[in-house]
C-alpha cells in the first residue's frame, strides 16, 4: 500500500480508503470483516458518514485494541432520528450527535470531523457564521477532533469553505463524469441521465479549480463516488457510454491534484481486494486514456488529463507534471511559492524542450504540449 500527505494535515494516509456503504451488510457484521480486510492490507483511513447506530457500534467493536492504526473520518451533523439517518443543522442535535458517536465508537477523539454534506452557498455561510462551525472549533481546541474537514458535491461552495482557512479536509465526488458537470445545489444533476445527452467537452473549469486551490492551499482531498455508485463500472448505466475498469477510475481520481486517499465502497471483501489491487497493477491497467478517447458522449479534446501518454521524453522532460505546475500557477495568475519550489525540484524543465512534438503524436487528446512546455519556460523562468 502507497501512502499519500493528506494535504497540511501531518497525516498519512493510505491512497485506497475504506468506505461505510457495506459496513452495515450482514447485520452489521460486515464492519469487523471489512475493517479486518483493511488492517490487512494496509488500508489506514476509513470514512463513516453514516449515523446509524447499530453501524458505529460495530465500527467501535472492530477498532477496540487496534484504534491508532487507523485515522477515521466521521461526520458532524448526520445523526439518526425516528430510526433514520437525518442531515441537521440544529446545535443541540449536532452535539448529542457527536457523543453518541464517539461513545459507540469507543473512542476520545476523531482524526478528521467532517462537517457533513454542505452543497449550498446558504448553508454554508449559516455554518461559517453560525453555531457549527464554533462548535468543530472548540472541539479541535480540546483535541475532540484532530482536523475539521467538510463533505460537498458542490465545487462553488468547497471551493469558498477551504478559501476560508478553516477546512483541512475536503471529501469531495471526483470521477471523470461528475467532472464535467456545472457546480449545483441538487446532487442528483451529477447522475440524471438529461445532462448527459448533450455533447460534452472537456472537465468543468471550477472543478478543475477547486482540485488546484486544494493542492495550492494544503487541503487533502478524500474521494467519495469515484465509481459513480458502480454506474461507470457498467457500459448499460455509465453516462459516458462506456464502462470503466475499477483501476482506470481509482487512477483517474488519484491523478488529480489534491488528492490523497479514494474512499471504496466496499460490500465485500472481494470488492474492496479489488481496489486494492490497483496498488500492483501495471500502468497498462491503469491507464483510462484509450477508454476516454473513445467515449462516444464526451470528449477532452485539448485537455490535459496527466495521464503520461506523453511520455517518454527524448529530453526526458515530466511533461505532465510541467503541465500541472503550469496549470496551478495560470489558475492564480501569479506562481505561488510551493507550486515554484516544486516546480525548481523536477530534474528537467520546460526550458529544455527542443519542440521536437514527439509528445503531441502521442497525446489522445489533443494537447498543444510544445506550446505549454514554451509558456512554462517563460513563467517559471526555466
Amino acid at each position: 500500500m502507497k501512502y499519500r500527505d493528506l494535504g497540511n494535515t501531518g497525516l498519512k494516509v493510505s491512497e485506497i480508503g475504506l468506505g461505510c456503504e457495506g459496513l452495515a451488510e450482514d447485520q452489521c457484521r460486515a464492519a469487523k470483516t471489512l475493517i479486518d480486510a483493511a488492517d490487512r492490507y494496509g488500508i489506514n483511513y476509513i470514512d463513516l458518514y453514516t449515523s446509524d447506530p447499530d453501524v458505529r457500534s460495530s465500527v467501535g467493536d472492530a477498532l477496540a485494541e487496534r484504534r491508532e492504526r487507523f485515522i477515521l473520518q466521521s461526520h458532524l451533523c448526520s445523526v439518526w432520528k425516528n430510526g433514520q439517518y437525518m442531515r441537521t443543522r440544529k446545535i443541540d442535535e449536532v452535539k448529542k450527535g457527536m457523543e453518541d458517536m464517539l461513545s459507540r465508537l469507543k473512542t476520545d477523539y476523531i482524526d478528521v470531523g467532517m462537517i457533513h454534506y454542505v452543497d449550498s452557498m446558504k448553508d454554508w455561510e449559516a455554518i461559517e457564521n453560525g453555531p457549527v462551525l464554533a462548535y468543530a472549533l472548540e472541539l479541535k481546541e480540546k483535541g475532540t477532533i484532530r482536523h475539521i474537514g467538510l463533505s460537498s458535491h458542490n465545487p462553488q461552495v468547497a471551493l469558498r469553505a477551504i478559501e476560508s482557512g478553516r477546512i483541512e479536509v475536503l471529501m469531495f465526488s471526483v470521477n471523470p463524469c461528475y467532472d464535467l458537470q456545472p457546480a449545483s445545489e441538487d446532487v442528483e444533476a451529477l447522475w440524471d441521465e438529461k445532462n448527459y445527452q448533450r455533447p460534452l467537452v472537456n472537465m468543468d473549469p471550477e472543478r478543475q479549480g477547486l482540485y488546484e486551490a486544494c493542492q495550492r492551499l494544503g487541503v487533502g482531498i478524500t474521494v467519495m463516488k469515484a465509481f459513480g455508485g458502480g454506474d461507470l463500472l457498467d457500459a448499460a448505466l455509465s453516462p459516458a457510454g462506456k464502462a470503466l475498469t475499477v483501476n482506470q477510475c481509482l487512477h483517474y481520481a488519484l491523478t488529480r491534484p489534491g488528492v490523497a486517499t479514494v474512499l471504496s465502497g466496499a460490500h465485500s471483501v472481494e470488492q474492496l481486494e479489488a481496489s486494492v489491487a490497483y496498488e500492483d497493477a501495471s500502468e497498462e491497467e491503469k491507464d483510462y486514456a484509450p477508454a476516454f478517447a473513445g467515449f462516444p458522449n464526451i470528449s477532452w479534446k485539448g485537455h490535459c488529463m496527466y495521464c503520461s501518454h506523453c511520455a517518454p521524453c527524448p529530453q526526458k522532460i515530466d511533461v505532465a507534471s510541467v503541465t500541472k505546475f503550469l496549470n496551478l500557477a495560470k489558475a492564480q495568475k501569479c506562481i505561488p511559492e510551493t507550486v515554484r519550489e516544486h516546480y525548481g525540484l523536477l530534474e528537467h524543465h520546460a526550458s529544455e524542450c527542443t519542440a521536437c512534438g514527439a509528445c503531441e503524436t502521442r497525446c489522445p487528446f489533443g494537447v498543444s504540449i510544445v506550446e505549454n512546455m514554451e509558456q512554462a519556460a517563460r513563467l517559471f523562468g526555466q
